[in-house]
């Protein structure tokens, strides 16, 4: 039953983004929507279909032996179920701030995670555009996650049904009234700050690795917020041609050699200076 309502989540969700992009668009494109979307959706098909065999195989099986030999940290003390479920989404959510970031600073998890990040430009589809080879290694983190917290099979399905509905909203190109978002954006990830993750200049892309809740980012002192949409550039340097993101081309990446991803010829990019408060949400 929960792979069925997950589905229905992440559809709904999903068809809801794409109304909201077309009626109140954040951001101009650069790419046909139409191919942009195919070719995300093709990617996400076969990154699904890998994650989805591994866990059947490799992770259910592990969490069901973490619980019956009480590993990780929730079975250290007896929590109400409600409280357990809380306890577990938020201590779920912080190591998937640390797989993030580790996906930027480990040269063999980059080259995945790389895939993600030249779309040229970035909406709902994009959250959907992973490598397959990115979601089997997090197969083997997602383990660790569990082991590490403890969390029962109810609480990592409650996690990741909010995380599948934060990443589709928080990449979507949808223009939020300001106000609004600079509340949100306390508390979750919201598309003005995820955008900024997603710029062509490396020191803003290494900020705002939160997926779900923004407040690791304020814990770590790694949120920017500052940038101006208008001033935002999606893609990496080095991959700025629609040739190089073909859906054979991209597919290959992680497994040839690598290019300087935040350079462009002659043209130093990868750094921009950022003045005053850098927790001020730009519009």
């Amino acid at each position: 039953m929960a792979p069925f309502v997950t589905a229905a989540v992440v559809v709904g969700v999903f068809a809801v983004m794409l109304l909201l992009e077309r009626r109140v668009p954040l951001r101009k494109t650069r790419e046909s929507k139409g191919h942009r979307t195919a070719r995300n959706l093709a990617m996400g098909g076969v990154a699904f279909a890998v994650a989805t065999s591994l866990q059947t195989a490799l992770l259910v099986p592990f969490a069901d032996w973490t619980i019956s030999q009480r590993i990780g940290l929730l079975h250290l003390v007896e929590l109400p179920i409600v409280f357990e479920v809380i306890v577990a989404v938020l201590l779920m959510d912080y190591l998937l701030w640390v797989w993030h970031w580790a996906n930027h600073r480990v040269p063999l998890l980059w080259r995945f995670h790389l895939v993600h990040h030249i779309d040229r430009d970035m909406d709902s589809s994009t959250a959907l555009r992973f490598h397959f080879g990115e979601h089997a290694i997090s197969t083997f983190y997602r383990a660790l996650q569990i082991a590490v917290v403890g969390a029962s099979p109810g609480a990592v399905w409650v996690w990741q049904i909010l995380l599948f509905i934060s990443i589709l909203f928080h990449h979507g190109n949808v223009q939020l009234p300001i106000a609004w978002e600079r509340r949100l954006v306390r508390i979750i990830v919201t598309p003005r700050m995820h955008a900024i993750h997603h710029s062509d200049y490396q020191n803003e892309t290494d900020s705002n690795w939160s997926s779900l809740f923004s407040w690791w980012d304020y814990l770590h002192g790694t949120i920017l917020l500052s940038v101006p949409q208008r001033t935002i550039r999606i893609g990496v340097p080095a991959y700025e041609s629609a040739e190089d993101v073909t859906l054979g081309r991209i597919l290959m990446i992680p497994f040839r050699p690598q290019r300087r991803d935040w350079y462009l010829g002659d043209d130093d990019r990868s750094r921009r200076v950022h003045d005053g408060p850098v927790a001020a949400l730009a519009e």
